[in-house]
């Protein structure tokens, strides 16, 4: 049996969704933190003749995000440039936020490269930020990167998405909301842009009765009418809360004898079948789901590093231990072992420092 089927066990299982402590996380603030070490340790493996790589792994994988802040807004003050502003050019919307960060994420930029200087400018973003640059990323440039957005919006919570689509309007002026509808379309696109809206109930109360019509409406929604409605699994998974979705799940499978996620992969195709199915894990267990994730950017031909330091980065302060119990349960070995046979050189040591020893 998966992680996936034993719904029951769900019932009184505390929701991943809103994980608000970093009690699950491998990166917690570093004791006796002293931040001008620090700095001057980071200026000398930059500056120095070729870079000392270890010393950038060790101070940025070993710190929590709100130390790396403190770094770099002090290692901004020892330089002594001056600070680098959001939005336009020229200063032309009158933008004043000041962004400390950008002259270590710059420096950072200018003496490594690759996947790794990928993983260590991400470590230096506070999470809001790096989230939405990866929502960035995903739509511009030719063609969209749903597989981006479906984890981001399926995995995250209102508070997060309401603090991504803060940065998104601080750093382009525009609704995060907006430029999506011109990207996504089709149900794919409705799905995803009610996710986006942070809008999802979060009440703890369960209405058993409610549960049970919803089961109800999306058995006859898909698998006992010919052709599928899909607005209406998008209008009941997209909406529902954690709790109240996991009642109807149970109840689905009393009525259908097949699980919702089984349907879902029966009657539905493409983006949307990704991210409903994304939804409904995420629903049941988000370490698992991202588990399931690092596992195929590592499996087959090639490694989607993208994947991994998204994941692994967005999650070391908030669940990474329970998504490493998810991944030795999902595939029968562990993590780190399968970083160490997939992910070399400096950027592997930083993913590995990131995901903490089993």
């Amino acid at each position: 049996m998966s992680v996936w089927d034993d719904l029951d066990l769900l019932l009184d299982s505390p929701s991943s969704l809103n994980v608000t402590s970093n009690a699950r996380g491998t990166v917690k603030d570093k004791a006796n933190f002293k931040v001008e070490e620090d700095v001057a340790a980071l200026r000398k493996a930059i500056e120095g003749i070729g870079t000392t790589e270890k010393t950038l792994v060790e101070v940025l994988t070993q710190r929590s995000n709100a130390q790396r802040q403190l770094i770099a807004t002090a290692y901004h003050k020892a330089t002594g440039r001056v600070s680098v502003k959001y939005g336009d050019k020229d200063g032309e919307r009158g933008q004043v936020d000041f962004v400390p960060n950008q002259t270590l994420i710059a420096d950072l930029e200018g003496d490594t490269h690759g996947y790794f200087e990928d993983l260590l400018v991400a470590l230096v973003k506070p999470p809001a930020v790096y989230d939405c640059h990866e929502v960035i990323k995903a739509i511009k440039g030719a063609g969209t990167t749903e597989s981006t957005l479906t984890e981001l919006f399926a995995s995250r919570s209102n508070r997060q998405i309401k603090a991504m689509s803060e940065v998104y309007l601080t750093e382009t002026g525009k609704m995060l909301i907006h430029d999506l509808k011109s990207e996504v379309s089709g149900d794919y696109g409705k799905a995803l842009l009610i996710l986006a809206e942070g809008k999802r109930d979060e009440s703890p109360y369960v209405d058993a009765a409610k549960a049970k019509a919803d089961a109800k409406a999306l058995y006859e929604a898909g698998e006992k009418k010919w052709g599928t409605d899909e607005g209406r699994f998008i209008d009941i998974l997209c909406h529902r809360s954690v709790p109240q979705l996991r009642q109807t799940l149970v109840e689905y499978k009393s009525i259908s004898k097949r699980t919702l996620q089984e349907s879902i992969e029966s009657e539905m195709s493409g983006n949307l079948e990704e991210l409903l199915v994304a939804v409904v894990k995420c629903v049941k267990n988000v370490p698992a789901y991202l588990a399931e994730r690092l596992f195929k950017s590592m499996k087959g031909l090639g490694t989607t590093e993208s994947t991994l330091t998204r994941i692994l980065v967005s999650r070391s302060e908030m669940d990474l231990l329970d998504i490493r119990a998810e991944f030795k349960k999902l595939f029968g070995y562990s993590l780190y072992s399968m970083l160490e046979s997939e992910v070399s050189g400096s950027y592997g040591d930083a993913l590995k420092h990131l995901c903490g020893q089993d």
